[in-house]
């Protein structure tokens, strides 16, 4: 396989660190509704999914009754929370430059907080216009859909089989397979727990990587690997 054409960094816990700080303000948020939810325990069961699905699902596994006020109340305190917290994962800078074909953004966060988190980082110049939320796209489905991926592809003009993503999440990691694009996993932020790899590669990750400086490196190694080849 030639060098890739195109690489996809999702953000929130690939680029910048801020899994933890979103999980955070949702278990507060959640708690004053009557739900107890440790940030781990609901970054570990929930990354990656927007809030909304996040009450879905647990209405659904509950059996709980959670008001749609709230999803207005947790944006509004993980902003906050965010403007004020947020850094990048060590070495992003360094992994998306080294970056040589063309390389975007593909995340469940708004566009407004998605320049936020990376204008707060120094992380917005590298991707340029090339930041693509789930939120906006024609359809509006968030990860795991695929949806988000196979629109950014098609607007870089990129085949998705020869497309990579790096992912945090599960749901992330079967959006992006869902999408047949090749997947590398990531557990270098701070909600990262034991078992998580292991859950990555469940999900459909190729591999996965626990530092950004060796992004590069596996990417080489992948691209000279293709079940086509």
């Amino acid at each position: 396989m030639p060098s890739p054409e195109l690489v996809i960094f999702d953000c929130d816990g690939v680029l910048v660190d801020s899994e933890i700080i979103a999980a955070r303000a949702e278990a507060e948020i959640l708690a004053k509704a009557g739900f107890e939810i440790t940030a781990e325990d609901l970054a570990r069961d929930y990354a990656g999914l927007t809030f909304k699905d996040i009450l879905l699902r647990i209405e659904a596994e509950q059996g709980l009754v959670v008001q749609a006020s709230l999803i207005a109340q947790a944006e509004k305190l993980v902003d906050q929370k965010l403007a004020r917290e947020v850094r990048a994962i060590e070495g992003a800078a360094e992994a998306a430059a080294s970056i040589r074909s063309p390389k975007c953004v593909c995340s469940n966060s708004s566009g407004e907080r998605l320049r936020l988190t990376l204008g707060r980082t120094g992380l917005l110049p590298l991707f340029a216009d090339a930041i693509y939320s789930a939120v906006e796209t024609p359809s509006r489905l968030p990860k795991p859909h695929p949806d988000v991926f196979l629109h950014a592809a098609a607007a870089m003009n990129a085949d998705p089989k020869r497309s990579f993503v790096i992912e945090d999440s599960i749901h992330g990691v079967a959006g992006a397979t869902a999408a047949g694009m090749r997947v590398i996993g990531f557990t270098g932020a701070s909600h990262s727990q034991p078992g998580h790899a292991d859950a990555l590669t469940e999900a459909g990750a190729e591999t996965v990587i626990h530092r950004l400086a060796d992004l590069q490196s596996v990417l080489a190694a992948l691209s000279d690997w293709s079940e086509d080849a």
